[in-house]
């Protein structure tokens, strides 16, 4: 198996309460030639001096820039790549969890297919009363996979750096605000690039009632511009834009008291089969 250096790219805004978890969970993985490159976005809580205590303590592991003022994620992620030395990216977030082997087993699987230029795993859904359901990922995602569902886990993800250097990292726009993974996904498949998902969920994400109550109208709005960004960019016929129309409406109407319901709905599905 291939010993190339994996840069994590994290951006990190007013985590403080978790980054500890997720910075350790990257200190902790089987495979060990990585770089941690971690992007604040001004946080107004302990986030940046937490950040700091780590990469004072592992500075040939750990790099930490800051913006000069709050741009959002896919500034902060493309400021993060502007640093990556390796021949690998993996995303991280500032709140979940890698399990110890995730670099190791989507490495191995690059370098076994190397025909794919990207990976991404199953994830499984977590918080304060401990483990919950597993999501998986689109089994063999494909050019068309965008017209029904998302085919990779975004912070799950490890890939070639070709990919950011072709694809120029993320777009920084309002309309990709809470929803640059989407618009990486069109342009990804635009360029020719093709990847997988494992089925072992190697990646831990927290999903709160917090986490649910920021996927606002305005969010899914802009997500409805990208789709209609995304489907005229791979040549997708217009009639194919009713589902993601239908499926905005629908999740924008739906309180959120409902969707916290089914969450838990899910959790217990989970558990019983387990």
């Amino acid at each position: 198996m291939t010993n190339g250096l994996i840069s994590v790219i994290m951006g990190i805004y007013n985590c403080e309460g978790t980054l500890a978890e997720a910075v350790d969970s990257i200190l902790a993985q089987t495979y060990t030639n990585w770089q941690l490159i971690m992007c604040d976005d001004c946080s107004t809580d302990g986030t940046y001096a937490l950040a700091k205590s780590y990469a004072d303590r592992f500075p040939d592991r750990i790099i930490l820039v800051r913006n000069e003022r709050n741009m959002r994620l896919s500034f902060s992620l493309n400021h993060c790549l502007e640093y990556a030395a390796g021949e690998y990216v993996a995303r991280m977030d500032g709140d979940d969890v890698s399990v110890p082997e995730r670099f190791e087993k989507e490495l191995a699987f690059l370098a076994a297919h190397t025909e794919l230029d990207l990976v991404g795993c199953a994830m499984r859904r977590f918080d304060a009363e401990g483990l919950h359901d597993v999501c998986y990922a689109v089994d063999k995602p494909d050019y068309y996979t965008l017209r029904r569902a998302i085919p990779y886990h975004h912070a799950t993800i490890l890939c070639h750096r070709r990919v950011y250097d072709t694809l120029g990292g993320y777009t920084v726009s309002e309309r990709t605000m809470r929803g640059q993974d989407y618009d990486l996904w069109f342009r990804f498949y635009h360029a020719g690039f093709n990847g997988d998902n494992l089925k072992e969920a190697l990646y831990l994400v927290r999903e709160d009632a917090a986490a649910v109550r920021r996927r606002t109208f305005k969010v899914r709005w802009n997500g409805f511009l990208t789709s209609c960004y995304g489907y005229k960019l791979l040549g997708y016929p217009k009639r194919w834009l009713i589902r993601p129309a239908i499926g905005m409406a629908v999740k924008s109407l739906t309180p959120y008291f409902v969707v916290d319901l089914y969450r838990k709905h899910q959790a217990k599905s989970s558990e019983r089969k387990a």
